[in-house]
């Protein structure tokens, strides 16, 4: 099955129900396959065909869907485009993809304006002056010339952080889109009687392919907020009476801090909480079950190369192995863990995690040497380091890019940096290796401490001796007032590697 041909038959099954619902108001299949029909015929009056590629930057807006919708129907490759991100590196993607369309939000169009790249360009939810309103195009559209789509045809571009440098685009056919779809269905046993909330931006990988396209593929009802709020949110699963939600770790803790009466709203209709993009303690995860009055927290793993597909911490597990990302792969996925001679882990070993994956990438777009390098025997191989416990469950340390080997001794940055984190004076840390002549590499720590905080090297170099072994230990700690992070706030350690070479 492909993308059109799901939305097509939920149009068929459901053509009554809410595929889509915003701000009250409802969209039913039926119209939602309308409203893509009339924005792929505006496209294909533009030139856009079979293969091209059309950019998406966005809000949560039912615009969104009807444009990536669109697009599909069009046969055109979707590129959704994060709309925290600056007109250069819009620009970047823009280039790098081909686009030959942006639709933007309107919310966004002093993004839109500064761009150099050559694209026709529309705003989508709202006016923005200079650009036509897609929407608007949709009413007085051509007739639509419905094209043949073959599942293994490409469907999207989906671009990474860019932790390491330049993001590089992990092109994904429909298949692979709709396998992700599958197996995040299959996960949360969702169905045509779940109701997802869209609080996280849906232009990101988890949320569109493995939640929304999850959701899409059962028949189900997706209520969508234009912006994550903390009040919001507790609004819309209330009203809404919503059954299933993903969202990172912090969108959980905010409700509790800044909502003064949370224990008020009615949260008895969900499901399934779901959260990604970091581990949570045992006694958060405590505290957010006793709060939210459900056990039903996964916590889900994968990489955007695999549609993501990865590995979940199921509710049974989540204070006894708190922090860990389950102990085997997902429905349609396979991992394993890989020590450095090249052979499988066993319990207490440490290695990289492999991944094979139903949804699976075809490559990253136009770079088929990064594309060799990434995949061994059809593993793909994550970067991503983990122990395995006596159990088989699987604990993330670090980044194989990020291990710093010092005197023979490996030193995984993410433990250093949690042991810093728990000093409470320091608000962020980033730890690297810098190159040594006598020890291959020193640890390294760039700390951001609090506001008018008196610290000093030793001081923290004290604090870590009760808690690393002194190898473990940074040799040289700088102080900054903060880190370089990409949109999604991850933080860039190659610029901090480029600081120091």
């Amino acid at each position: 099955m492909n993308l059109v041909q799901m939305l097509d038959l939920n149009a068929r099954k459901f053509p009554h129900k809410d595929c889509l619902r915003a701000a009250g108001h409802g969209w039913t299949f039926a119209q939602v396959r309308g409203l893509a029909q009339q924005a792929a015929a505006v496209l294909q009056s533009w030139g856009v065909g079979q293969g091209d590629r059309v950019a998406i930057m966005s809000h949560n807006t039912v615009s969104f869907v009807v444009a990536i919708y669109g697009a599909w129907q069009a046969g055109a490759v979707v590129v959704p485009v994060n709309h925290k991100l600056t007109a250069p590196e819009v620009d970047y993607i823009l280039g790098h993809s081909g686009a030959s369309v942006l639709l933007f939000d309107g919310a966004l169009a002093a993004v839109a304006d500064k761009l150099a790249t050559p694209v026709r360009k529309a705003s989508l939810d709202s006016d923005a002056q200079g650009h036509p309103r897609f929407d608007d195009l949709l009413d007085t559209a051509p007739a639509f010339s419905p094209l043949a789509i073959a599942d293994g045809d490409p469907a999207q571009i989906l671009y990474t952080s860019g932790t390491t440098g330049k993001p590089k685009g992990c092109l994904h056919s429909h298949k692979n889109v709709v396998m992700a779809g599958i197996t995040g269905a299959l996960v949360l046993k969702m169905d045509e009687h779940d109701r997802l909330l869209m609080a996280m931006p849906i232009w990101h990988s988890s949320p569109l392919n493995n939640w929304f396209m999850g959701i899409q593929y059962v028949g189900g009802t997706t209520v969508l907020l234009r912006e994550y709020h903390p009040l919001h949110f507790l609004q819309a699963v209330q009203d809404e009476k919503c059954s299933v939600y993903f969202g990172a770790p912090i969108s959980y803790l905010l409700p509790l801090q800044m909502v003064p009466g949370f224990a008020d709203f009615d949260l008895s209709s969900m499901r399934c909480w779901v959260y990604g993009g970091g581990p949570i303690a045992g006694d958060t995860a405590r505290r957010l079950m006793a709060a939210y009055g459900s056990a039903n927290f996964y916590q889900v793993y994968g990489m955007t190369e695999a549609g993501p597909t990865g590995a979940t911490l199921l509710p049974a597990d989540q204070v006894a192995k708190a922090g860990s990302i389950g102990r085997h792969g997902l429905p349609g996925a396979d991992l394993m863990v890989m020590k450095s001679d090249g052979q499988p882990a066993g319990p207490g070993d440490t290695g990289e995690i492999w991944l094979k994956a139903d949804s699976m990438m075809l490559g990253y777009y136009q770079d088929p040497a990064s594309t060799s390098a990434a995949f061994q025997d059809g593993w793909y191989k994550t970067g991503d380091v983990a122990r395995l416990d006596d159990d088989g469950y699987l604990f993330i340390v670090d980044r194989t890019k990020d291990m710093i080997v010092t005197g023979g001794e490996n030193v995984y940055s993410k433990e250093v940096e949690d042991a810093l984190a728990a000093h409470a004076q320091v608000v962020e840390a980033a730890v690297i290796g810098r190159p040594h002549p006598q020890w291959g590499e020193t640890v390294t720590a760039y700390v951001v401490p609090a506001q008018e905080a008196a610290l000093t090297p030793e001081e923290l170099q004290d604090f870590l001796a009760e808690r690393l072994a002194r190898y473990k230990i940074p040799r040289e700690i700088r102080f900054v007032t903060a880190l370089p992070h990409t949109p999604t706030g991850k933080v860039m350690k190659f610029k901090l590697r480029q600081e120091e070479a």
